[in-house]
Protein backbone atom coordinates (compact mmCIF):
# COMPACT_ATOMS: atom_id res chain seq x y z
CA UNK A 1 0.00 0.00 0.00
CA UNK A 2 1.71 3.36 -0.83
CA UNK A 3 0.65 6.79 0.99
CA UNK A 4 1.46 10.15 -0.24
CA UNK A 5 2.80 12.43 2.52
CA UNK A 6 2.49 15.77 1.87
CA UNK A 7 5.57 16.50 -0.04
CA UNK A 8 3.89 14.24 -2.83
CA UNK A 9 6.56 11.20 -2.75
CA UNK A 10 5.04 7.67 -2.93
CA UNK A 11 6.28 5.32 -0.15
CA UNK A 12 5.51 1.44 -0.65
CA UNK A 13 5.75 0.72 2.51
CA UNK A 14 5.20 -3.09 1.86
CA UNK A 15 8.03 -3.00 -0.12
CA UNK A 16 10.21 -0.74 2.26
CA UNK A 17 9.42 -3.98 4.87
CA UNK A 18 10.23 -7.10 2.44
CA UNK A 19 13.69 -5.26 2.61
CA UNK A 20 14.08 -4.57 5.73
CA UNK A 21 13.12 -8.13 6.37
CA UNK A 22 15.69 -9.48 3.85
CA UNK A 23 18.58 -7.37 5.91
CA UNK A 24 17.47 -9.46 8.61
CA UNK A 25 17.00 -12.37 6.53
CA UNK A 26 20.50 -12.05 4.82
CA UNK A 27 22.64 -10.07 7.53
CA UNK A 28 23.39 -7.36 5.36
CA UNK A 29 23.91 -3.50 6.37
CA UNK A 30 21.99 -1.97 3.75
CA UNK A 31 20.20 -2.32 1.05
CA UNK A 32 19.53 0.00 -1.92
CA UNK A 33 17.27 0.10 -5.48
CA UNK A 34 17.11 2.12 -7.83
CA UNK A 35 14.12 2.57 -10.38
CA UNK A 36 14.43 4.87 -13.28
CA UNK A 37 14.52 8.40 -11.07
CA UNK A 38 13.20 7.25 -7.56
CA UNK A 39 15.60 5.34 -4.77
CA UNK A 40 15.19 3.49 -1.80
CA UNK A 41 17.86 3.02 0.60
CA UNK A 42 17.14 0.33 4.09
CA UNK A 43 19.65 0.32 6.31
CA UNK A 44 20.59 -0.67 9.81
CA UNK A 45 21.94 1.35 12.55
CA UNK A 46 20.54 4.77 13.54
CA UNK A 47 17.90 6.23 10.78
CA UNK A 48 16.80 2.72 9.83
CA UNK A 49 14.87 3.47 6.10
CA UNK A 50 16.06 6.36 4.08
CA UNK A 51 13.92 6.92 1.08
CA UNK A 52 14.32 9.65 -1.85
CA UNK A 53 12.38 11.23 -4.43
CA UNK A 54 13.36 11.94 -7.76
CA UNK A 55 15.85 14.02 -7.76
CA UNK A 56 18.64 15.47 -9.65
CA UNK A 57 21.83 13.64 -9.00
CA UNK A 58 24.69 15.52 -8.35
CA UNK A 59 27.94 14.15 -10.68
CA UNK A 60 30.08 12.83 -8.07
CA UNK A 61 34.23 14.23 -8.81
CA UNK A 62 35.79 11.76 -11.25
CA UNK A 63 38.26 10.00 -9.40
CA UNK A 64 41.80 9.43 -11.15
CA UNK A 65 42.00 5.99 -12.42
CA UNK A 66 44.31 4.07 -10.54
CA UNK A 67 44.28 1.00 -12.19
CA UNK A 68 47.05 2.02 -14.43
CA UNK A 69 50.43 2.33 -12.93
CA UNK A 70 52.60 4.97 -13.83
CA UNK A 71 54.20 2.50 -16.29
CA UNK A 72 51.50 2.15 -18.10
CA UNK A 73 50.44 -1.32 -16.77
CA UNK A 74 46.82 -1.98 -16.17
CA UNK A 75 45.93 -4.38 -12.85
CA UNK A 76 42.28 -4.51 -13.78
CA UNK A 77 42.48 -7.99 -14.83
CA UNK A 78 45.51 -9.06 -12.86
CA UNK A 79 44.93 -12.05 -10.95
CA UNK A 80 46.45 -11.00 -7.84
CA UNK A 81 44.40 -7.89 -7.91
CA UNK A 82 42.18 -7.06 -4.51
CA UNK A 83 39.61 -4.77 -5.86
CA UNK A 84 37.32 -2.42 -3.83
CA UNK A 85 33.65 -3.99 -2.95
CA UNK A 86 32.31 -0.23 -2.41
CA UNK A 87 32.83 3.52 -3.37
CA UNK A 88 34.62 4.96 -0.54
CA UNK A 89 37.40 6.94 0.36
CA UNK A 90 40.85 4.60 1.25
CA UNK A 91 42.85 4.55 4.21
CA UNK A 92 46.14 2.52 4.93
CA UNK A 93 46.41 3.00 8.38
CA UNK A 94 44.00 2.32 11.07
CA UNK A 95 44.51 6.25 12.55
CA UNK A 96 46.93 8.58 11.12
CA UNK A 97 49.36 8.41 13.81
CA UNK A 98 49.96 4.47 13.23
CA UNK A 99 51.99 2.64 10.83
CA UNK A 100 50.32 1.55 7.43
CA UNK A 101 48.98 -2.23 7.31
CA UNK A 102 50.81 -3.55 4.57
CA UNK A 103 53.79 -2.25 2.60
CA UNK A 104 55.09 -3.39 -0.88
CA UNK A 105 57.61 -6.12 -0.44
CA UNK A 106 55.65 -7.48 3.02
CA UNK A 107 54.44 -11.01 3.21
CA UNK A 108 50.47 -11.11 4.10
CA UNK A 109 47.86 -13.66 5.03
CA UNK A 110 44.67 -14.61 3.78
CA UNK A 111 42.54 -12.65 5.49
CA UNK A 112 44.93 -9.91 6.58
CA UNK A 113 43.94 -6.40 6.51
CA UNK A 114 45.42 -4.37 3.70
CA UNK A 115 43.30 -0.99 4.28
CA UNK A 116 40.29 0.70 5.21
CA UNK A 117 37.62 1.83 3.13
CA UNK A 118 35.19 4.52 4.92
CA UNK A 119 31.61 4.37 3.41
CA UNK A 120 29.43 6.35 5.09
CA UNK A 121 31.06 6.97 7.93
CA UNK A 122 31.68 3.27 8.53
CA UNK A 123 35.27 1.52 8.37
CA UNK A 124 35.53 -1.40 6.02
CA UNK A 125 38.64 -3.29 6.33
CA UNK A 126 39.65 -4.78 3.41
CA UNK A 127 41.08 -7.78 3.57
CA UNK A 128 44.38 -10.06 1.41
CA UNK A 129 42.02 -12.65 -0.83
CA UNK A 130 45.15 -15.12 -0.80
CA UNK A 131 48.83 -15.47 0.62
CA UNK A 132 51.42 -13.67 -1.10
CA UNK A 133 53.79 -10.76 -0.65
CA UNK A 134 52.39 -7.29 -1.21
CA UNK A 135 53.75 -6.22 -5.04
CA UNK A 136 52.26 -3.34 -5.27
CA UNK A 137 50.04 -0.74 -3.61
CA UNK A 138 47.99 1.19 -6.33
CA UNK A 139 46.23 3.65 -4.04
CA UNK A 140 46.97 6.19 -1.81
CA UNK A 141 45.93 7.15 1.74
CA UNK A 142 42.96 9.37 1.94
CA UNK A 143 41.96 8.71 -1.83
CA UNK A 144 38.33 8.39 -2.90
CA UNK A 145 37.66 4.55 -4.40
CA UNK A 146 35.36 3.19 -7.00
CA UNK A 147 33.70 -0.72 -6.87
CA UNK A 148 35.72 -2.44 -8.86
CA UNK A 149 38.92 -0.49 -8.72
CA UNK A 150 42.21 -2.38 -8.10
CA UNK A 151 43.80 -1.37 -4.68
CA UNK A 152 46.40 -3.89 -3.98
CA UNK A 153 48.46 -6.57 -6.20
CA UNK A 154 49.50 -9.65 -4.30
CA UNK A 155 51.63 -12.11 -5.74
Amino acid sequence: MAKEPKSGLKVDEDLIRKLAGLLDETGLGEIEIEEGDSKIRVARGGTSVVASAPAPMAAAPAAAPAAAAPGGDDYSSHPGAVTSPMVGVCYLSPDPKSEAFCSEGDTVKEGDTLLLIEAMKVFNPITATKSGTVKRILVSDGTPVEYGEPLVIIE
